[in-house]
């Protein structure tokens, strides 16, 4: 007996092209892309090629600077510019300088604004809202302003000829910020933490060292760093309480630098500004990633 099977259609072809609004949006998005790859390579371009002439002009003889191009390559590669630059140029006693000058007060820095910081934002007392105000207008007041006076307090109380005007005027210039950062660091460490190390015994001094510190340890470092670029590339301070070759930081000793007999001899010099610029970039590169996590740590409250 016959049955009648159903005759099977051929299914109706379906267009799988993407319609004319997904295709502009994808050229819109490819055209987007090549513009932000082209303005990236240009910022490339602008930040890295500084280095790299830099680096060049180093390695060049004085006649090669003095007598030919400003963009050409050294005819002969002076490598012996760094040595130079270190022994003759000094570059070695005023890094020195720089690190006895900017260390010390970057501690005393962080550890009076982190302090600071904290009673600010986690202890409770009258008058906190005002203080922070006041140590926000030390923000406003110019560096200029403060010399003259400084000046005059550091020689009556004999500590000129010494490294100790750079360090008290370091720490003074640079805690109004360091407070400031510090406290809005503060302001996203969860309150509960400090409440329950009260309820267990535990007094400000403990609940400062072994519970907010290791808190906000990223915080420190991106503010310490921030504040150590700061310190290092400083001029107008070393230059006005520097009264000596032997107190000369790096910034006082690059634009004071001299060969033999006074003259300037541009190889060890720039010798000695890629030894400063390479070794701060050195020290960023390999702490970038904690700074990031710095920077965001205090964005939101936990």
């Amino acid at each position: 007996m016959a049955t009648d099977t159903p005759v099977k259609t051929p299914a109706r072809h379906r267009d799988h092209r993407p319609s004319r609004a997904a295709a502009r949006t994808g050229r819109k998005r490819r055209g987007s892309r090549l513009w932000v790859k082209a303005v990236v390579g240009l910022l490339l371009v602008v930040e890295v090629y500084p280095l790299i002439w830099m680096f060049l002009t180093s390695l060049k003889s004085n006649d090669d600077y003095l007598n030919h191009s400003t963009w050409s390559l050294p005819t002969t590669w002076e490598w012996g510019n760094y040595s130079e630059a270190w022994t003759t140029g000094h570059i070695g006693l005023y890094v020195q300088n720089s690190l006895l000058a900017v260390l010390p007060a970057l501690a005393l820095m962080l550890l009076l604004g982190t302090a600071a910081g904290f009673a600010l934002q986690i202890m409770v007392w009258k008058g906190r809202s005002l203080t922070l105000l006041v140590f926000l207008t030390g923000m406003m007041v110019p560096p200029q302003m403060i010399l003259l006076p400084l000046f005059t307090v550091y020689f009556q109380t004999g500590l000129s000829g010494t490294l100790w005007p750079l360090i008290l005027t370091y720490t003074g210039t640079g805690l109004p910020l360091t407070v400031f950062m510090m406290a809005t660091y503060y302001r996203s460490v969860p309150r509960e933490l400090f409440e329950a190390a009260t309820i267990d015994g535990a007094g400000i001094l403990r609940a400062f060292w072994t519970i907010s510190i290791p808190l906000v340890r990223n915080a420190l470092l991106t503010v310490g760093l921030v504040q150590f670029f700061f310190l290092w590339n400083d001029l107008l301070i070393a230059l006005t309480f520097t009264n000596g070759q032997d107190l000369r930081t790096i910034q006082v000793g690059l634009l004071n630098f001299t060969g033999d007999f006074g003259a300037t001899q541009y190889g060890p010099l720039f010798a000695a500004i890629c030894i400063n610029v390479f070794g701060t970039l050195l020290i960023y590169l390999f702490l970038n990633q904690k700074v990031m996590k710095g920077l965001t740590s205090g964005a939101v409250k936990g």
